[in-house]
């Protein structure tokens, strides 16, 4: 569709009969006359007379539209493309998912079946990255050692598929939560200010890596992160043993205390997830604490035509110019010139 940005500029058209209609005439005076000794051959070529020629009525014609194409280009006509949306600015969370051994532990029931921890895990945490519309997401895993699976991005569904490719023991059967903390600071640490989340989840207790995990929370804390804690796995759990059933805490592992001091030096929160709907109920509340983008910002993109209804006017001011450019009149000889 085409539209004009400054229609009031068409006000303008009638600007030339306007002024031809209030001009006053210039006052005729015979002393002003100028004699043109060679009138009747300029008039025999059609540059007088009382009736007006074609030229005449092809000038003004030429004239009207050179006018109306330069209002035309002053109104900057655009061609208005379909509206498509701009998403809206959010926050930089990089998610930090503990692969260790002890994360393929069936105290967890996922519809009606027992499941690993890391089995609900992947189940929650894509929930919860389908819902950070206009947020950029990323994804550190760590076991023994912790690396840096998805980068920070806008593409939701490639974060989801690469966690859901993740499995147990990938690199190993140990906790390195310092140096998960470490990885995802370095990718958050030039994102804009206030905007930094961290979401780590683990089973257990640090027992690998270079860094310590208070280490790399005063390293997040001073780099301006926040990190929300997440420790998972079932607070008790009846297994068989040679004495009959027993019920057992498989979560003794966990080390609570530390997890929680992670996330009060960063202004994060701790939270403790024992079950599936612990789990959801916990990213829900996530949500609430680093709320959403706003809905998306509409654009319809444009494109500038005012050039071509400027350039039509510049070709017809160069013909008309041509039009007016000045003819040699035929050269009579004088009948008494002395031939030599």
């Amino acid at each position: 569709m085409i539209t004009f940005l400054w229609p009031l500029a068409f006000l303008a058209l009638p600007a030339p009969i306007l002024v031809r209609y209030f001009q006053k005439p210039l006052p005729q005076s015979a002393n002003g006359a100028l004699r043109v000794p060679f009138f009747a051959a300029l008039q025999s070529h059609g540059t007088t007379g009382g009736r007006r020629p074609l030229w005449g009525w092809l000038r003004l014609a030429a004239a009207s539209a050179i006018w109306l194409l330069l209002v035309s280009a002053l109104a900057r006509p655009v061609m208005v493309g379909p509206e498509v949306p701009l998403p809206a600015e959010g926050r930089d969370i990089m998610m930090a998912i503990d692969l260790s051994g002890s994360m393929g532990r069936e105290d967890f029931a996922l519809n009606g079946q027992a499941s690993t921890r890391l089995g609900v895990v992947k189940q929650t945490a894509n929930d919860f990255i389908e819902r950070r519309k206009g947020d950029r997401i990323g994804l550190v895993l760590f076991s023994d050692r912790a690396y840096l699976q998805a980068p920070l991005t806008f593409d939701r569904d490639v974060v989801r598929q690469l966690l859901d490719q993740a499995q147990v023991g990938l690199t190993g059967t140990e906790t390195a939560i310092g140096d998960a903390i470490a990885i995802a600071v370095k990718r958050l640490k030039d994102r804009p200010a206030n905007e930094r989340v961290l979401v780590l989840l683990t089973d257990g207790a640090s027992n690998a890596g270079v860094m310590t995990p208070l280490a790399a929370a005063d390293l997040a804390r001073k780099l301006g992160v926040k990190i929300y804690t997440i420790g998972v796995g079932a607070d008790r759990m009846v297994v068989n043993s040679g004495f009959g059933q027993q019920v057992v805490n498989p979560s003794q592992d966990l080390d609570e205390a530390t997890l929680t001091e992670i996330a009060a030096r960063t202004g994060g929160l701790y939270f403790r997830a024992t079950n599936l709907a612990g789990l959801a109920d916990i990213y829900r509340e996530i949500d609430k604490l680093e709320p959403i983008a706003d809905d998306p910002l509409y654009l319809h993109p444009s494109i500038a035509l005012y050039y071509w209804p400027l350039g039509a006017a510049l070709v017809l001011i160069g013909l008309l110019a041509l039009g007016y450019a000045p003819r040699t009149l035929p050269v009579r000889r004088r009948t008494d010139e002395v031939t030599p």
